[in-house]
């Protein structure tokens, strides 16, 4: 029975779409549609050596926070709801965070956002989740999360949403006739940000370096995937007699 079951799972594997696609944005080829912040605070642009490796993203900023996005790299844009997951992560390098010379922290999130479905005034409705804090001098690291049933009608445990307020604690919510699924099947800006919402900022002095921004994706089983399952757990029994 080894050699069905091996067959078994094999065509189980392919059945249920288990092979996950990814696009990683290295620098390497330019920006690729992602941008960070530009204006009187400073600069971001492409360094060719010090990243993680090689080609990376470096902002030299002063505001209020920073952000890295993208409204045009359709790798990261799109229907989530058509994934059965979804991984979203970025490599960082603090240099440092600094508020009036003294080291402070500020959060790292990832802001799904969709301008489509902005109303109230809001320019855009988005859900969002805090990867991490981060400090001065901290090396190259991996931030990231895994969405894992983007066709959820409430928001998974850690996330929040933007597009509208509580009317009892004016803090940030999605507004009431959205659900999560509603933004993830309409994505049309990624933004890894410091900009937490409902926080207030003073102007704070930001040197990061940004490298090898990745999206994963894993199909949705196709039909007849449960089927096979079934019948390689059943080969899986027979092997073990």
């Amino acid at each position: 029975m080894k050699a069905i079951s091996t067959l078994v799972l094999v065509g189980f594997a392919a059945a249920a779409g288990s092979v996950a696609d990814a696009a990683v944005v290295t620098f390497d080829s330019g920006n690729e549609g992602w941008f960070g912040p530009e204006g009187p605070g400073g600069s971001t642009g492409i360094e060719n050596t010090g990243g993680n490796p090689g080609n990376h993203l470096h902002t030299v900023f002063n505001n209020f926070g920073v952000e890295f996005s993208t409204t045009t790299n359709q790798a990261f844009l799109g229907d989530y709801t058509q994934y059965s997951s979804v991984t979203l992560s970025i490599d960082v390098r603090v240099e440092s965070i600094q508020f009036f010379g003294q080291n402070v922290a500020r959060d790292l999130i990832v802001d799904l956002r969709s301008f489509s479905l902005g109303q109230g005034g809001y320019p855009w409705s988005s859900v969002w989740f805090n990867l991490t804090l981060m400090e001065t001098g901290e090396d190259w690291a991996t931030y990231g999360v895994t969405i894992n049933n983007p066709s959820s009608t409430t928001l998974p445990a850690g996330w929040g949403g933007t597009g509208a307020e509580d009317p009892n604690t004016f803090e940030p919510m999605l507004p009431a006739n959205l659900t999560f699924a509603d933004v993830m099947a309409d994505v049309e800006e990624v933004a890894f940000s410091t900009y937490v919402p409902g926080f207030f900022y003073g102007f704070t002095d930001f040197d990061l370096r940004v490298d090898n921004i990745r999206i994963e994706t894993t199909p949705i089983p196709a039909p007849g995937a449960l089927a096979l399952l079934g019948l390689a757990s059943l080969a899986g029994r027979r092997r073990r007699r």
